[in-house]
């Protein structure tokens, strides 16, 4: 099994991952524009609507009058319409931005490991690749697209209906509101540590699934069944303390948030509830039952969105771990590169200036070549060798001797750590990676056949 350890990535709450995140969906930044309007809209709707009743108890009922009553109702019924139309909208915008962002974070990712050097492949399991490409970035788009839309309205509702139960008593508003604070942040670190590690032990999984499938032969071979699944089981163990961890205090954190609410909604209850019967003032104010069912449906409402925001919030922790491994794949920097002046004489792997490509002809000198790989010993140390064109060589030698290694730095697949390598009299380094390899035919020890027909492999090339 890989003994592969997944980075340590920062243990708090990063808003400037998520703006990374924003920046990559940079084209359907107008569908989240669409999206934070459209919420906008329906949170204003959601605060006026309160408001539409106290007036109806207040002048209708209380009045016992029907004055005014159809002008009431084609209100109503118009502010229903658009709030109709407004949750449309926003449904068809929501679903555009994740399935899109789950495309292009996916295309990027795939883009990013053409480019990468054999290298990084080294050290980097193929199962932790396929679990930040499938289950990360899938949980990313449906962050991006839902839970970070409704924290907009959420957040769009809470500031207006905080400044309407203001502006109706302004100390009954703020004792009901500064019940937030007793939410504690250390619900918000404990989660995140938790969805982290439950993230990290999904990929070791991913990568358990992928090795005893592609290693199924070696180990039938090796009789080491048992084994794998002991090893299989003590990562499996893991992800699953962690995710009750995670759960637990996900569940523990709403109930909170709903019984701290409760309490404020009973003492605006009482407050207000005495003032209407006895005709009193509430902290200098007077209440009509109208002002104070409308203020009750704000104190109810005004939880829900808070209620919301602690579930989003706890999804939010879950999917940074997601969001962190996808950015590091994103942002990892090939160990070989082509310089700015290669690139802009020559071109890329993706844009090639072909036209500027000198002709090869295939003359190759080792000049004092030292190589080791990562964290590894030296290979190569004051290797020389030069070869002509037209010359067949072959390279002999014991397993590990750096028959392979050599073969590979004639290709750059990596380079040198000391020394040069010239190609037709030049150092390879000063011409583009695809000019080389363009020129280059390898034949692997191993070949990997692609799904497909015998004849679609031998046409791949």
């Amino acid at each position: 099994m890989q003994s592969f350890q997944e980075q340590d990535y920062t243990k708090r709450f990063d808003l400037s991952l998520w703006r990374k995140l924003i920046k990559v969906a940079k084209p359907y930044h107008k569908n989240l524009i669409a999206v934070v309007l459209f919420m906008a809209v329906s949170a204003i709707i959601d605060v006026i609507m309160p408001n539409m009743n106290a007036y109806a108890i207040d002048v209708f009922i209380a009045n016992h009058s029907t004055a005014g009553l159809v002008g009431f109702v084609v209100a109503y019924a118009l502010l229903t319409a658009v709030q109709v139309a407004t949750i449309f909208g926003f449904l068809r915008q929501c679903g555009i931005v994740e399935t899109g962002t789950c495309y292009l974070i996916r295309k990027l990712g795939f883009q990013k490991l053409q480019e990468l050097p054999f290298s990084y492949y080294d050290r980097m399991p193929v199962g932790y690749l396929m679990s930040r490409l499938t289950n990360d970035t899938q949980r990313l788009a449906d962050t991006i697209g839902w839970s970070l839309v409704d924290l907009c309205w959420g957040a769009v509702y809470l500031v207006a209906c905080a400044v309407r139960m203001l502006t109706i008593n302004w100390r009954l508003g703020l004792i009901v509101m500064l019940v937030l604070a007793v939410i504690s942040w250390k619900f918000q670190k404990a989660i995140l540590a938790a969805y982290r590690q439950a993230r990290e032990n999904n990929s070791q999984i991913t990568a358990g699934f992928n090795e005893g499938i592609n290693g199924a032969k070696t180990t039938k071979t090796l009789v080491r069944e048992e084994l794998n699944i002991q090893e299989f089981e003590t990562v499996s163990a893991s992800m699953r303390s962690a995710s009750i961890r995670a759960a637990t205090l996900s569940n523990l954190f709403l109930p909170i948030v709903v019984s701290l609410g409760s309490l404020a909604t009973a003492y605006a209850l009482w407050q207000g509830g005495n003032s209407v019967i006895g005709g009193t003032h509430v902290f200098g104010v007077a209440m009509t039952v109208g002002t104070l069912t409308m203020f009750i449906n704000y104190t109810v409402s005004f939880f829900q969105p808070v209620r919301d925001i602690a579930r989003i919030f706890a999804e939010l922790q879950s999917a940074q771990a997601a969001a962190e491994r996808v950015i590091s794949l994103l942002e990892t920097e090939p160990d070989i590169v082509d310089s700015p002046e290669v690139v802009a004489q020559y071109g890329d792997n993706f844009h090639p200036k072909t036209e500027n490509w000198p002709k090869l002809i295939g003359d190759i000198d080792f000049e004092d070549v030292t190589f080791r790989y990562k964290e590894g010993e030296k290979v190569l140390e004051h290797f020389n060798l030069h070869i002509q064109h037209g010359q067949t060589i072959a390279l002999v030698g014991e397993t590990g001797s750096g028959k392979s290694t050599i073969v590979n730095l004639v290709c750059r697949f990596y380079e040198p750590t000391e020394g040069k390598i010239l190609i037709d009299g030049a150092d390879y380094r000063t011409r583009s990676q695809l000019w080389l390899q363009s020129n280059l035919g390898y034949v692997l020890q191993s070949p990997h056949l692609f799904s497909g027909t015998v004849a679609d492999n031998i046409r791949y090339g």
